[in-house]
């Protein structure tokens, strides 16, 4: 007979990644809604407010995302008037995001969120740190 153990739910390590994700975007969603702003939409302008001009590939190595998930992100924070969206004249294939003064000024509204968080996160500063390094390693493993 051939063991399933494998394949019950508390053996998995994708599970509790899951479901720990969806419990802290859960956590931003309402803080986010009070400054305008979906999770995605939130971490593309803390990559903007921290290097205000970058192409659509460069965003989408920092994210983790491809150009299929942020074009139609990118569009709607364009018409929200948060950043720029411009093709490159030698080459039309590559589009440049620039972060507006809108964009920048919602920054003064968002710095608050991360210590929110912090409060909402039952893990000590150590428990964090470690969970951030082990969850950067399994995403330089791609």
């Amino acid at each position: 007979m051939q063991d399933y153990d494998c394949l019950k739910l508390e053996n998995q390590l994708c599970f509790p990644l899951y479901a720990a994700s969806r419990e802290i975007l859960r956590k931003y969603t309402p803080l986010l809604k009070k400054i305008g702003l979906t999770y995605t939409q939130y971490i593309v302008m803390m990559v903007m407010w921290e290097h205000k001009t970058l192409n659509v590939g460069e965003l989408g190595k920092k994210l983790y995302l491809d150009t299929g998930t942020l074009s139609p992100l990118l569009k709607s924070m364009e018409e929200k008037e948060l950043l720029t969206r411009t093709r490159q004249k030698g080459d039309e294939r590559v589009v440049t995001i620039e972060i507006t003064q809108k964009g920048m000024d919602l920054q003064k509204e968002a710095v608050s969120v991360p210590e929110q968080i912090v409060k909402c996160v039952n893990l000590s500063p150590e428990e964090a740190e470690n969970l951030y390094k082990i969850l950067y390693k399994l995403l330089a493993q791609n």
